[in-house]
């Protein structure tokens, strides 16, 4: 099982000359090591990336709710991104654990699995609050219009309370099969918490937006969330579950930061909405899909790797090891694959739509060109990413995937904007 996730040990890799000698002859080995896991990868990945053109459709379909509340699609990304962050975060804590021989199935309250399902509930509740704050201030400082405070931290809270029991349900789910069935869940864990995550919370934070705007109950129910963040915060702080006190503490600090990035990615895609998604509203089909699918792959990388470092596979050094360049050449083969299948696939949901977009050609150039540039730059992150979190003593599964995902939802949209512009849309 290890050498399968884990491809050829590090001194195949590393040592002997007669490998150094036969660089061909060390490929083959390591892709004929890893034939079950690129098959699962493949898999997850294309049923992502499926997945999310549901998201997208969902999207398409709010275009008057985001017209109607001025912000909403600020708040979008950092919704979506967030339940990535924490969920995928957990995954691969719990895929490290299957790897090391740590993992149980148990319902004990000290238990590995319990501590991680508290430490994400709390997280979902504090970095919920943290999302209308800083989404109403962002907004603010950038000129953008926004509905009140107390609106933006109702809608995210009980949007991402709402998905976010659907997203944890899936991910113990995973884990236990996972564990029991023998898959390798660094492979499947990120792309497949990642289309949950889009197709669960859109809906979610649709329903939770209908409750802005009436004039006491909303301040009233924002303070009360308020008051909530702060306590699980400090519940997560403070908690005698020394697992989940780790993780609240290691994670929240990262979480703020994948939030900033977030909402930035939403203010991005905020002011583009009149140039380029009202005229073209196709493209709504593929936005989850830059906003989330490269910030998946970037996470199968940082996943592997973060196993890889724990188990002395790979070292932390500034220069790729040759596990490491395989492990991205399979991310980049994943991410060529997936964005093929989302541009024709989205091209065939907007003709039988009948949602505008600028050409066939230059559709999918533009998913494809800006789709290659987003997973190169999730396969870079996500490896520096996983190596500088580790060089500095911290865990590369509470920080690598919230960092990843989130900087990908915002570098994904900037890799969509330059193809926009490029093919000359924007």
């Amino acid at each position: 099982m290890a050498r399968a996730v884990l491809g050829p040990p590090a001194r195949a890799v590393r040592g002997t000359a007669r490998r150094v000698a036969d660089p061909a002859r060390q490929v083959r080995d390591y892709f004929a090591s890893e034939r079950v896991t690129i098959r699962q990868g493949f898999i997850a990945v294309c049923i992502a990336g499926m997945t999310s053109l549901i998201a997208g459709l969902t999207l398409a379909g709010m275009g008057d709710r985001i017209e109607q509340i001025p912000g909403l699609l600020v708040l979008i990304p950092v919704s979506v991104g967030m339940r990535g962050n924490i969920f995928g975060a957990l995954a691969a804590r719990l895929g490290t654990s299957i790897h090391s021989g740590l993992f149980e199935v148990s319902r004990a309250r000290g238990g590995l699995l319990n501590q991680n399902i508290e430490a994400a509930t709390l997280l979902t509740v504090a970095t919920s609050v943290t999302m209308g704050l800083l989404g109403r201030g962002i907004a603010g400082l950038l000129g953008i219009d926004t509905v009140p405070l107390w609106d933006l931290i109702v809608v995210a809270l009980l949007g991402g309370l709402l998905s976010s029991a659907i997203v944890l349900a899936v991910t113990i789910y995973l884990s236990v099969t996972s564990f029991r069935r023998d898959w390798d869940l660094d492979s499947v864990g990120a792309p497949l918490i990642t289309a949950m995550g889009d197709v669960i919370t859109l809906p979610s934070i649709l329903l939770a937006s209908y409750l802005v705007g009436f004039r006491i109950v909303t301040p009233v129910m924002g303070g009360l969330a308020a008051v909530a963040g702060v306590a699980a915060l400090y519940r997560g702080w403070t908690t005698l579950s020394l697992i989940a006190r780790r993780i609240v503490r290691e994670s929240f600090p990262i979480l703020v930061i994948a939030i900033v990035l977030d909402v930035l990615a939403g203010t991005v895609v905020q002011t583009r909405t009149d140039a380029v998604f009202l005229p073209f509203p196709a493209f709504w089909i593929i936005l989850p899909g830059f906003l989330e699918i490269t910030g998946a792959l970037g996470g199968i990388l940082a996943a592997r790797l973060g196993s890889k470092l724990h188990l002395g596979a790979v070292s932390p050094s500034a220069r790729p090891e040759a596990p490491a360049l395989l492990d991205g050449v399979i991310v980049l083969s994943l991410g060529l694959t997936v964005y093929a299948l989302s541009g024709v696939t989205s091209l065939g949901i907007a003709e039988l739509t009948g949602r505008a977009y600028p050409g066939v050609l230059r559709f999918i150039g533009i998913t494809m060109v800006g789709g290659l540039m987003a997973t190169v730059v999730a396969a870079v992150l996500g490896y520096y990413a996983a190596i500088l979190t580790f060089r500095f003593g911290f865990d590369p599964d509470n920080h690598t995937i919230p960092l990843v995902t989130s900087g990908m939802d915002l570098l994904g949209v900037v890799c969509l904007v330059v193809a926009l512009v490029v093919f000359g849309v924007a």
